[in-house]
């Protein structure tokens, strides 16, 4: 079990982990699939999209808004429609009206009352701008990728972080839902990390690619980093 005492600053990915995007790519992704008669099981649309998504954040650095672009293109390539600019802005467009997971805003302030805390998320800061008021906790640090230059697996990313967090890596506790975004390279960095297995419709995985780690701590919520945290 960890011992909270020695961190001093949780750092948390934001989508998947404090918003339910699952909820927020069904809503729009099945949107435009319908429109070209398309149907897929939500499963395999999960793994289509974080195969897509890896797959435009490589190579030189492009905005989230044009690689969630590039994942409804890619959809449409693998599915055999086109879709419009209007759709493939939709994945984008939506993303304002993602919510957070029904503990995600009580879990923050309970929190906050004891640690700082920090977002580091593979987001623009303008997508960002349009969770954050959502969240209702103020942040002490937001690291986003167009900050860095950078998504999520990357060293670079987190090593902004820590550069703009202003606390050594043994006193900062990462928190994600990815094995793969979040676990492995925090880790990697000499960061304690608590894996949050959310519900899913692809169980222990996501939206996201599938990898193997060792988290420090793993929780099915917040509500449960929470009660751990702040017993001790």
């Amino acid at each position: 079990m960890l011992d909270f005492t020695r961190y001093e600053i949780l750092t948390f990915d934001c989508y998947g982990t404090l918003i339910d995007w699952e909820t927020g790519i069904f809503s729009a992704l099945h949107r435009v699939l319908s429109a070209h008669g398309k149907k897929i099981d939500d499963a395999t649309l999960l793994k289509l999209y974080g195969d897509f998504e890896q797959k435009a954040e490589q190579g030189a650095f492009q905005r989230y808004r044009d690689v969630l672009a590039s994942v409804v293109a890619q959809f449409g390539d693998h599915l055999g429609f086109a879709p419009s600019a209007a759709e493939r802005n939709s994945l984008a467009d939506s993303l304002a009206n993602w919510r957070p997971w029904p503990d995600t805003v009580a879990a923050l302030r309970r929190l906050k009352s004891r640690f700082r805390l920090a977002i580091i998320s593979n987001v623009d800061d303008e997508l960002f701008a349009s969770t954050a008021p959502q969240l209702e906790v103020q942040f002490d640090n937001v690291i986003t990728a167009q900050q860095a230059q950078a998504y999520k697996p990357s060293l670079k990313f987190f090593e902004l972080a820590l550069s703009r967090i202003n606390a050594p890596a043994h006193r900062v506790l990462h928190v994600g839902q990815s094995i793969y975004h979040d676990v492995i390279p925090a880790q990697a960095l000499g960061l304690a990390t608590v894996w949050v297995n959310r519900p899913s419709a692809r169980p222990g995985v996501g939206a996201v690619k599938a990898a193997e780690a060792k988290p420090d701590l793993t929780v099915t919520s917040l509500a449960e980093l929470t009660e751990i945290a702040m017993r001790e």
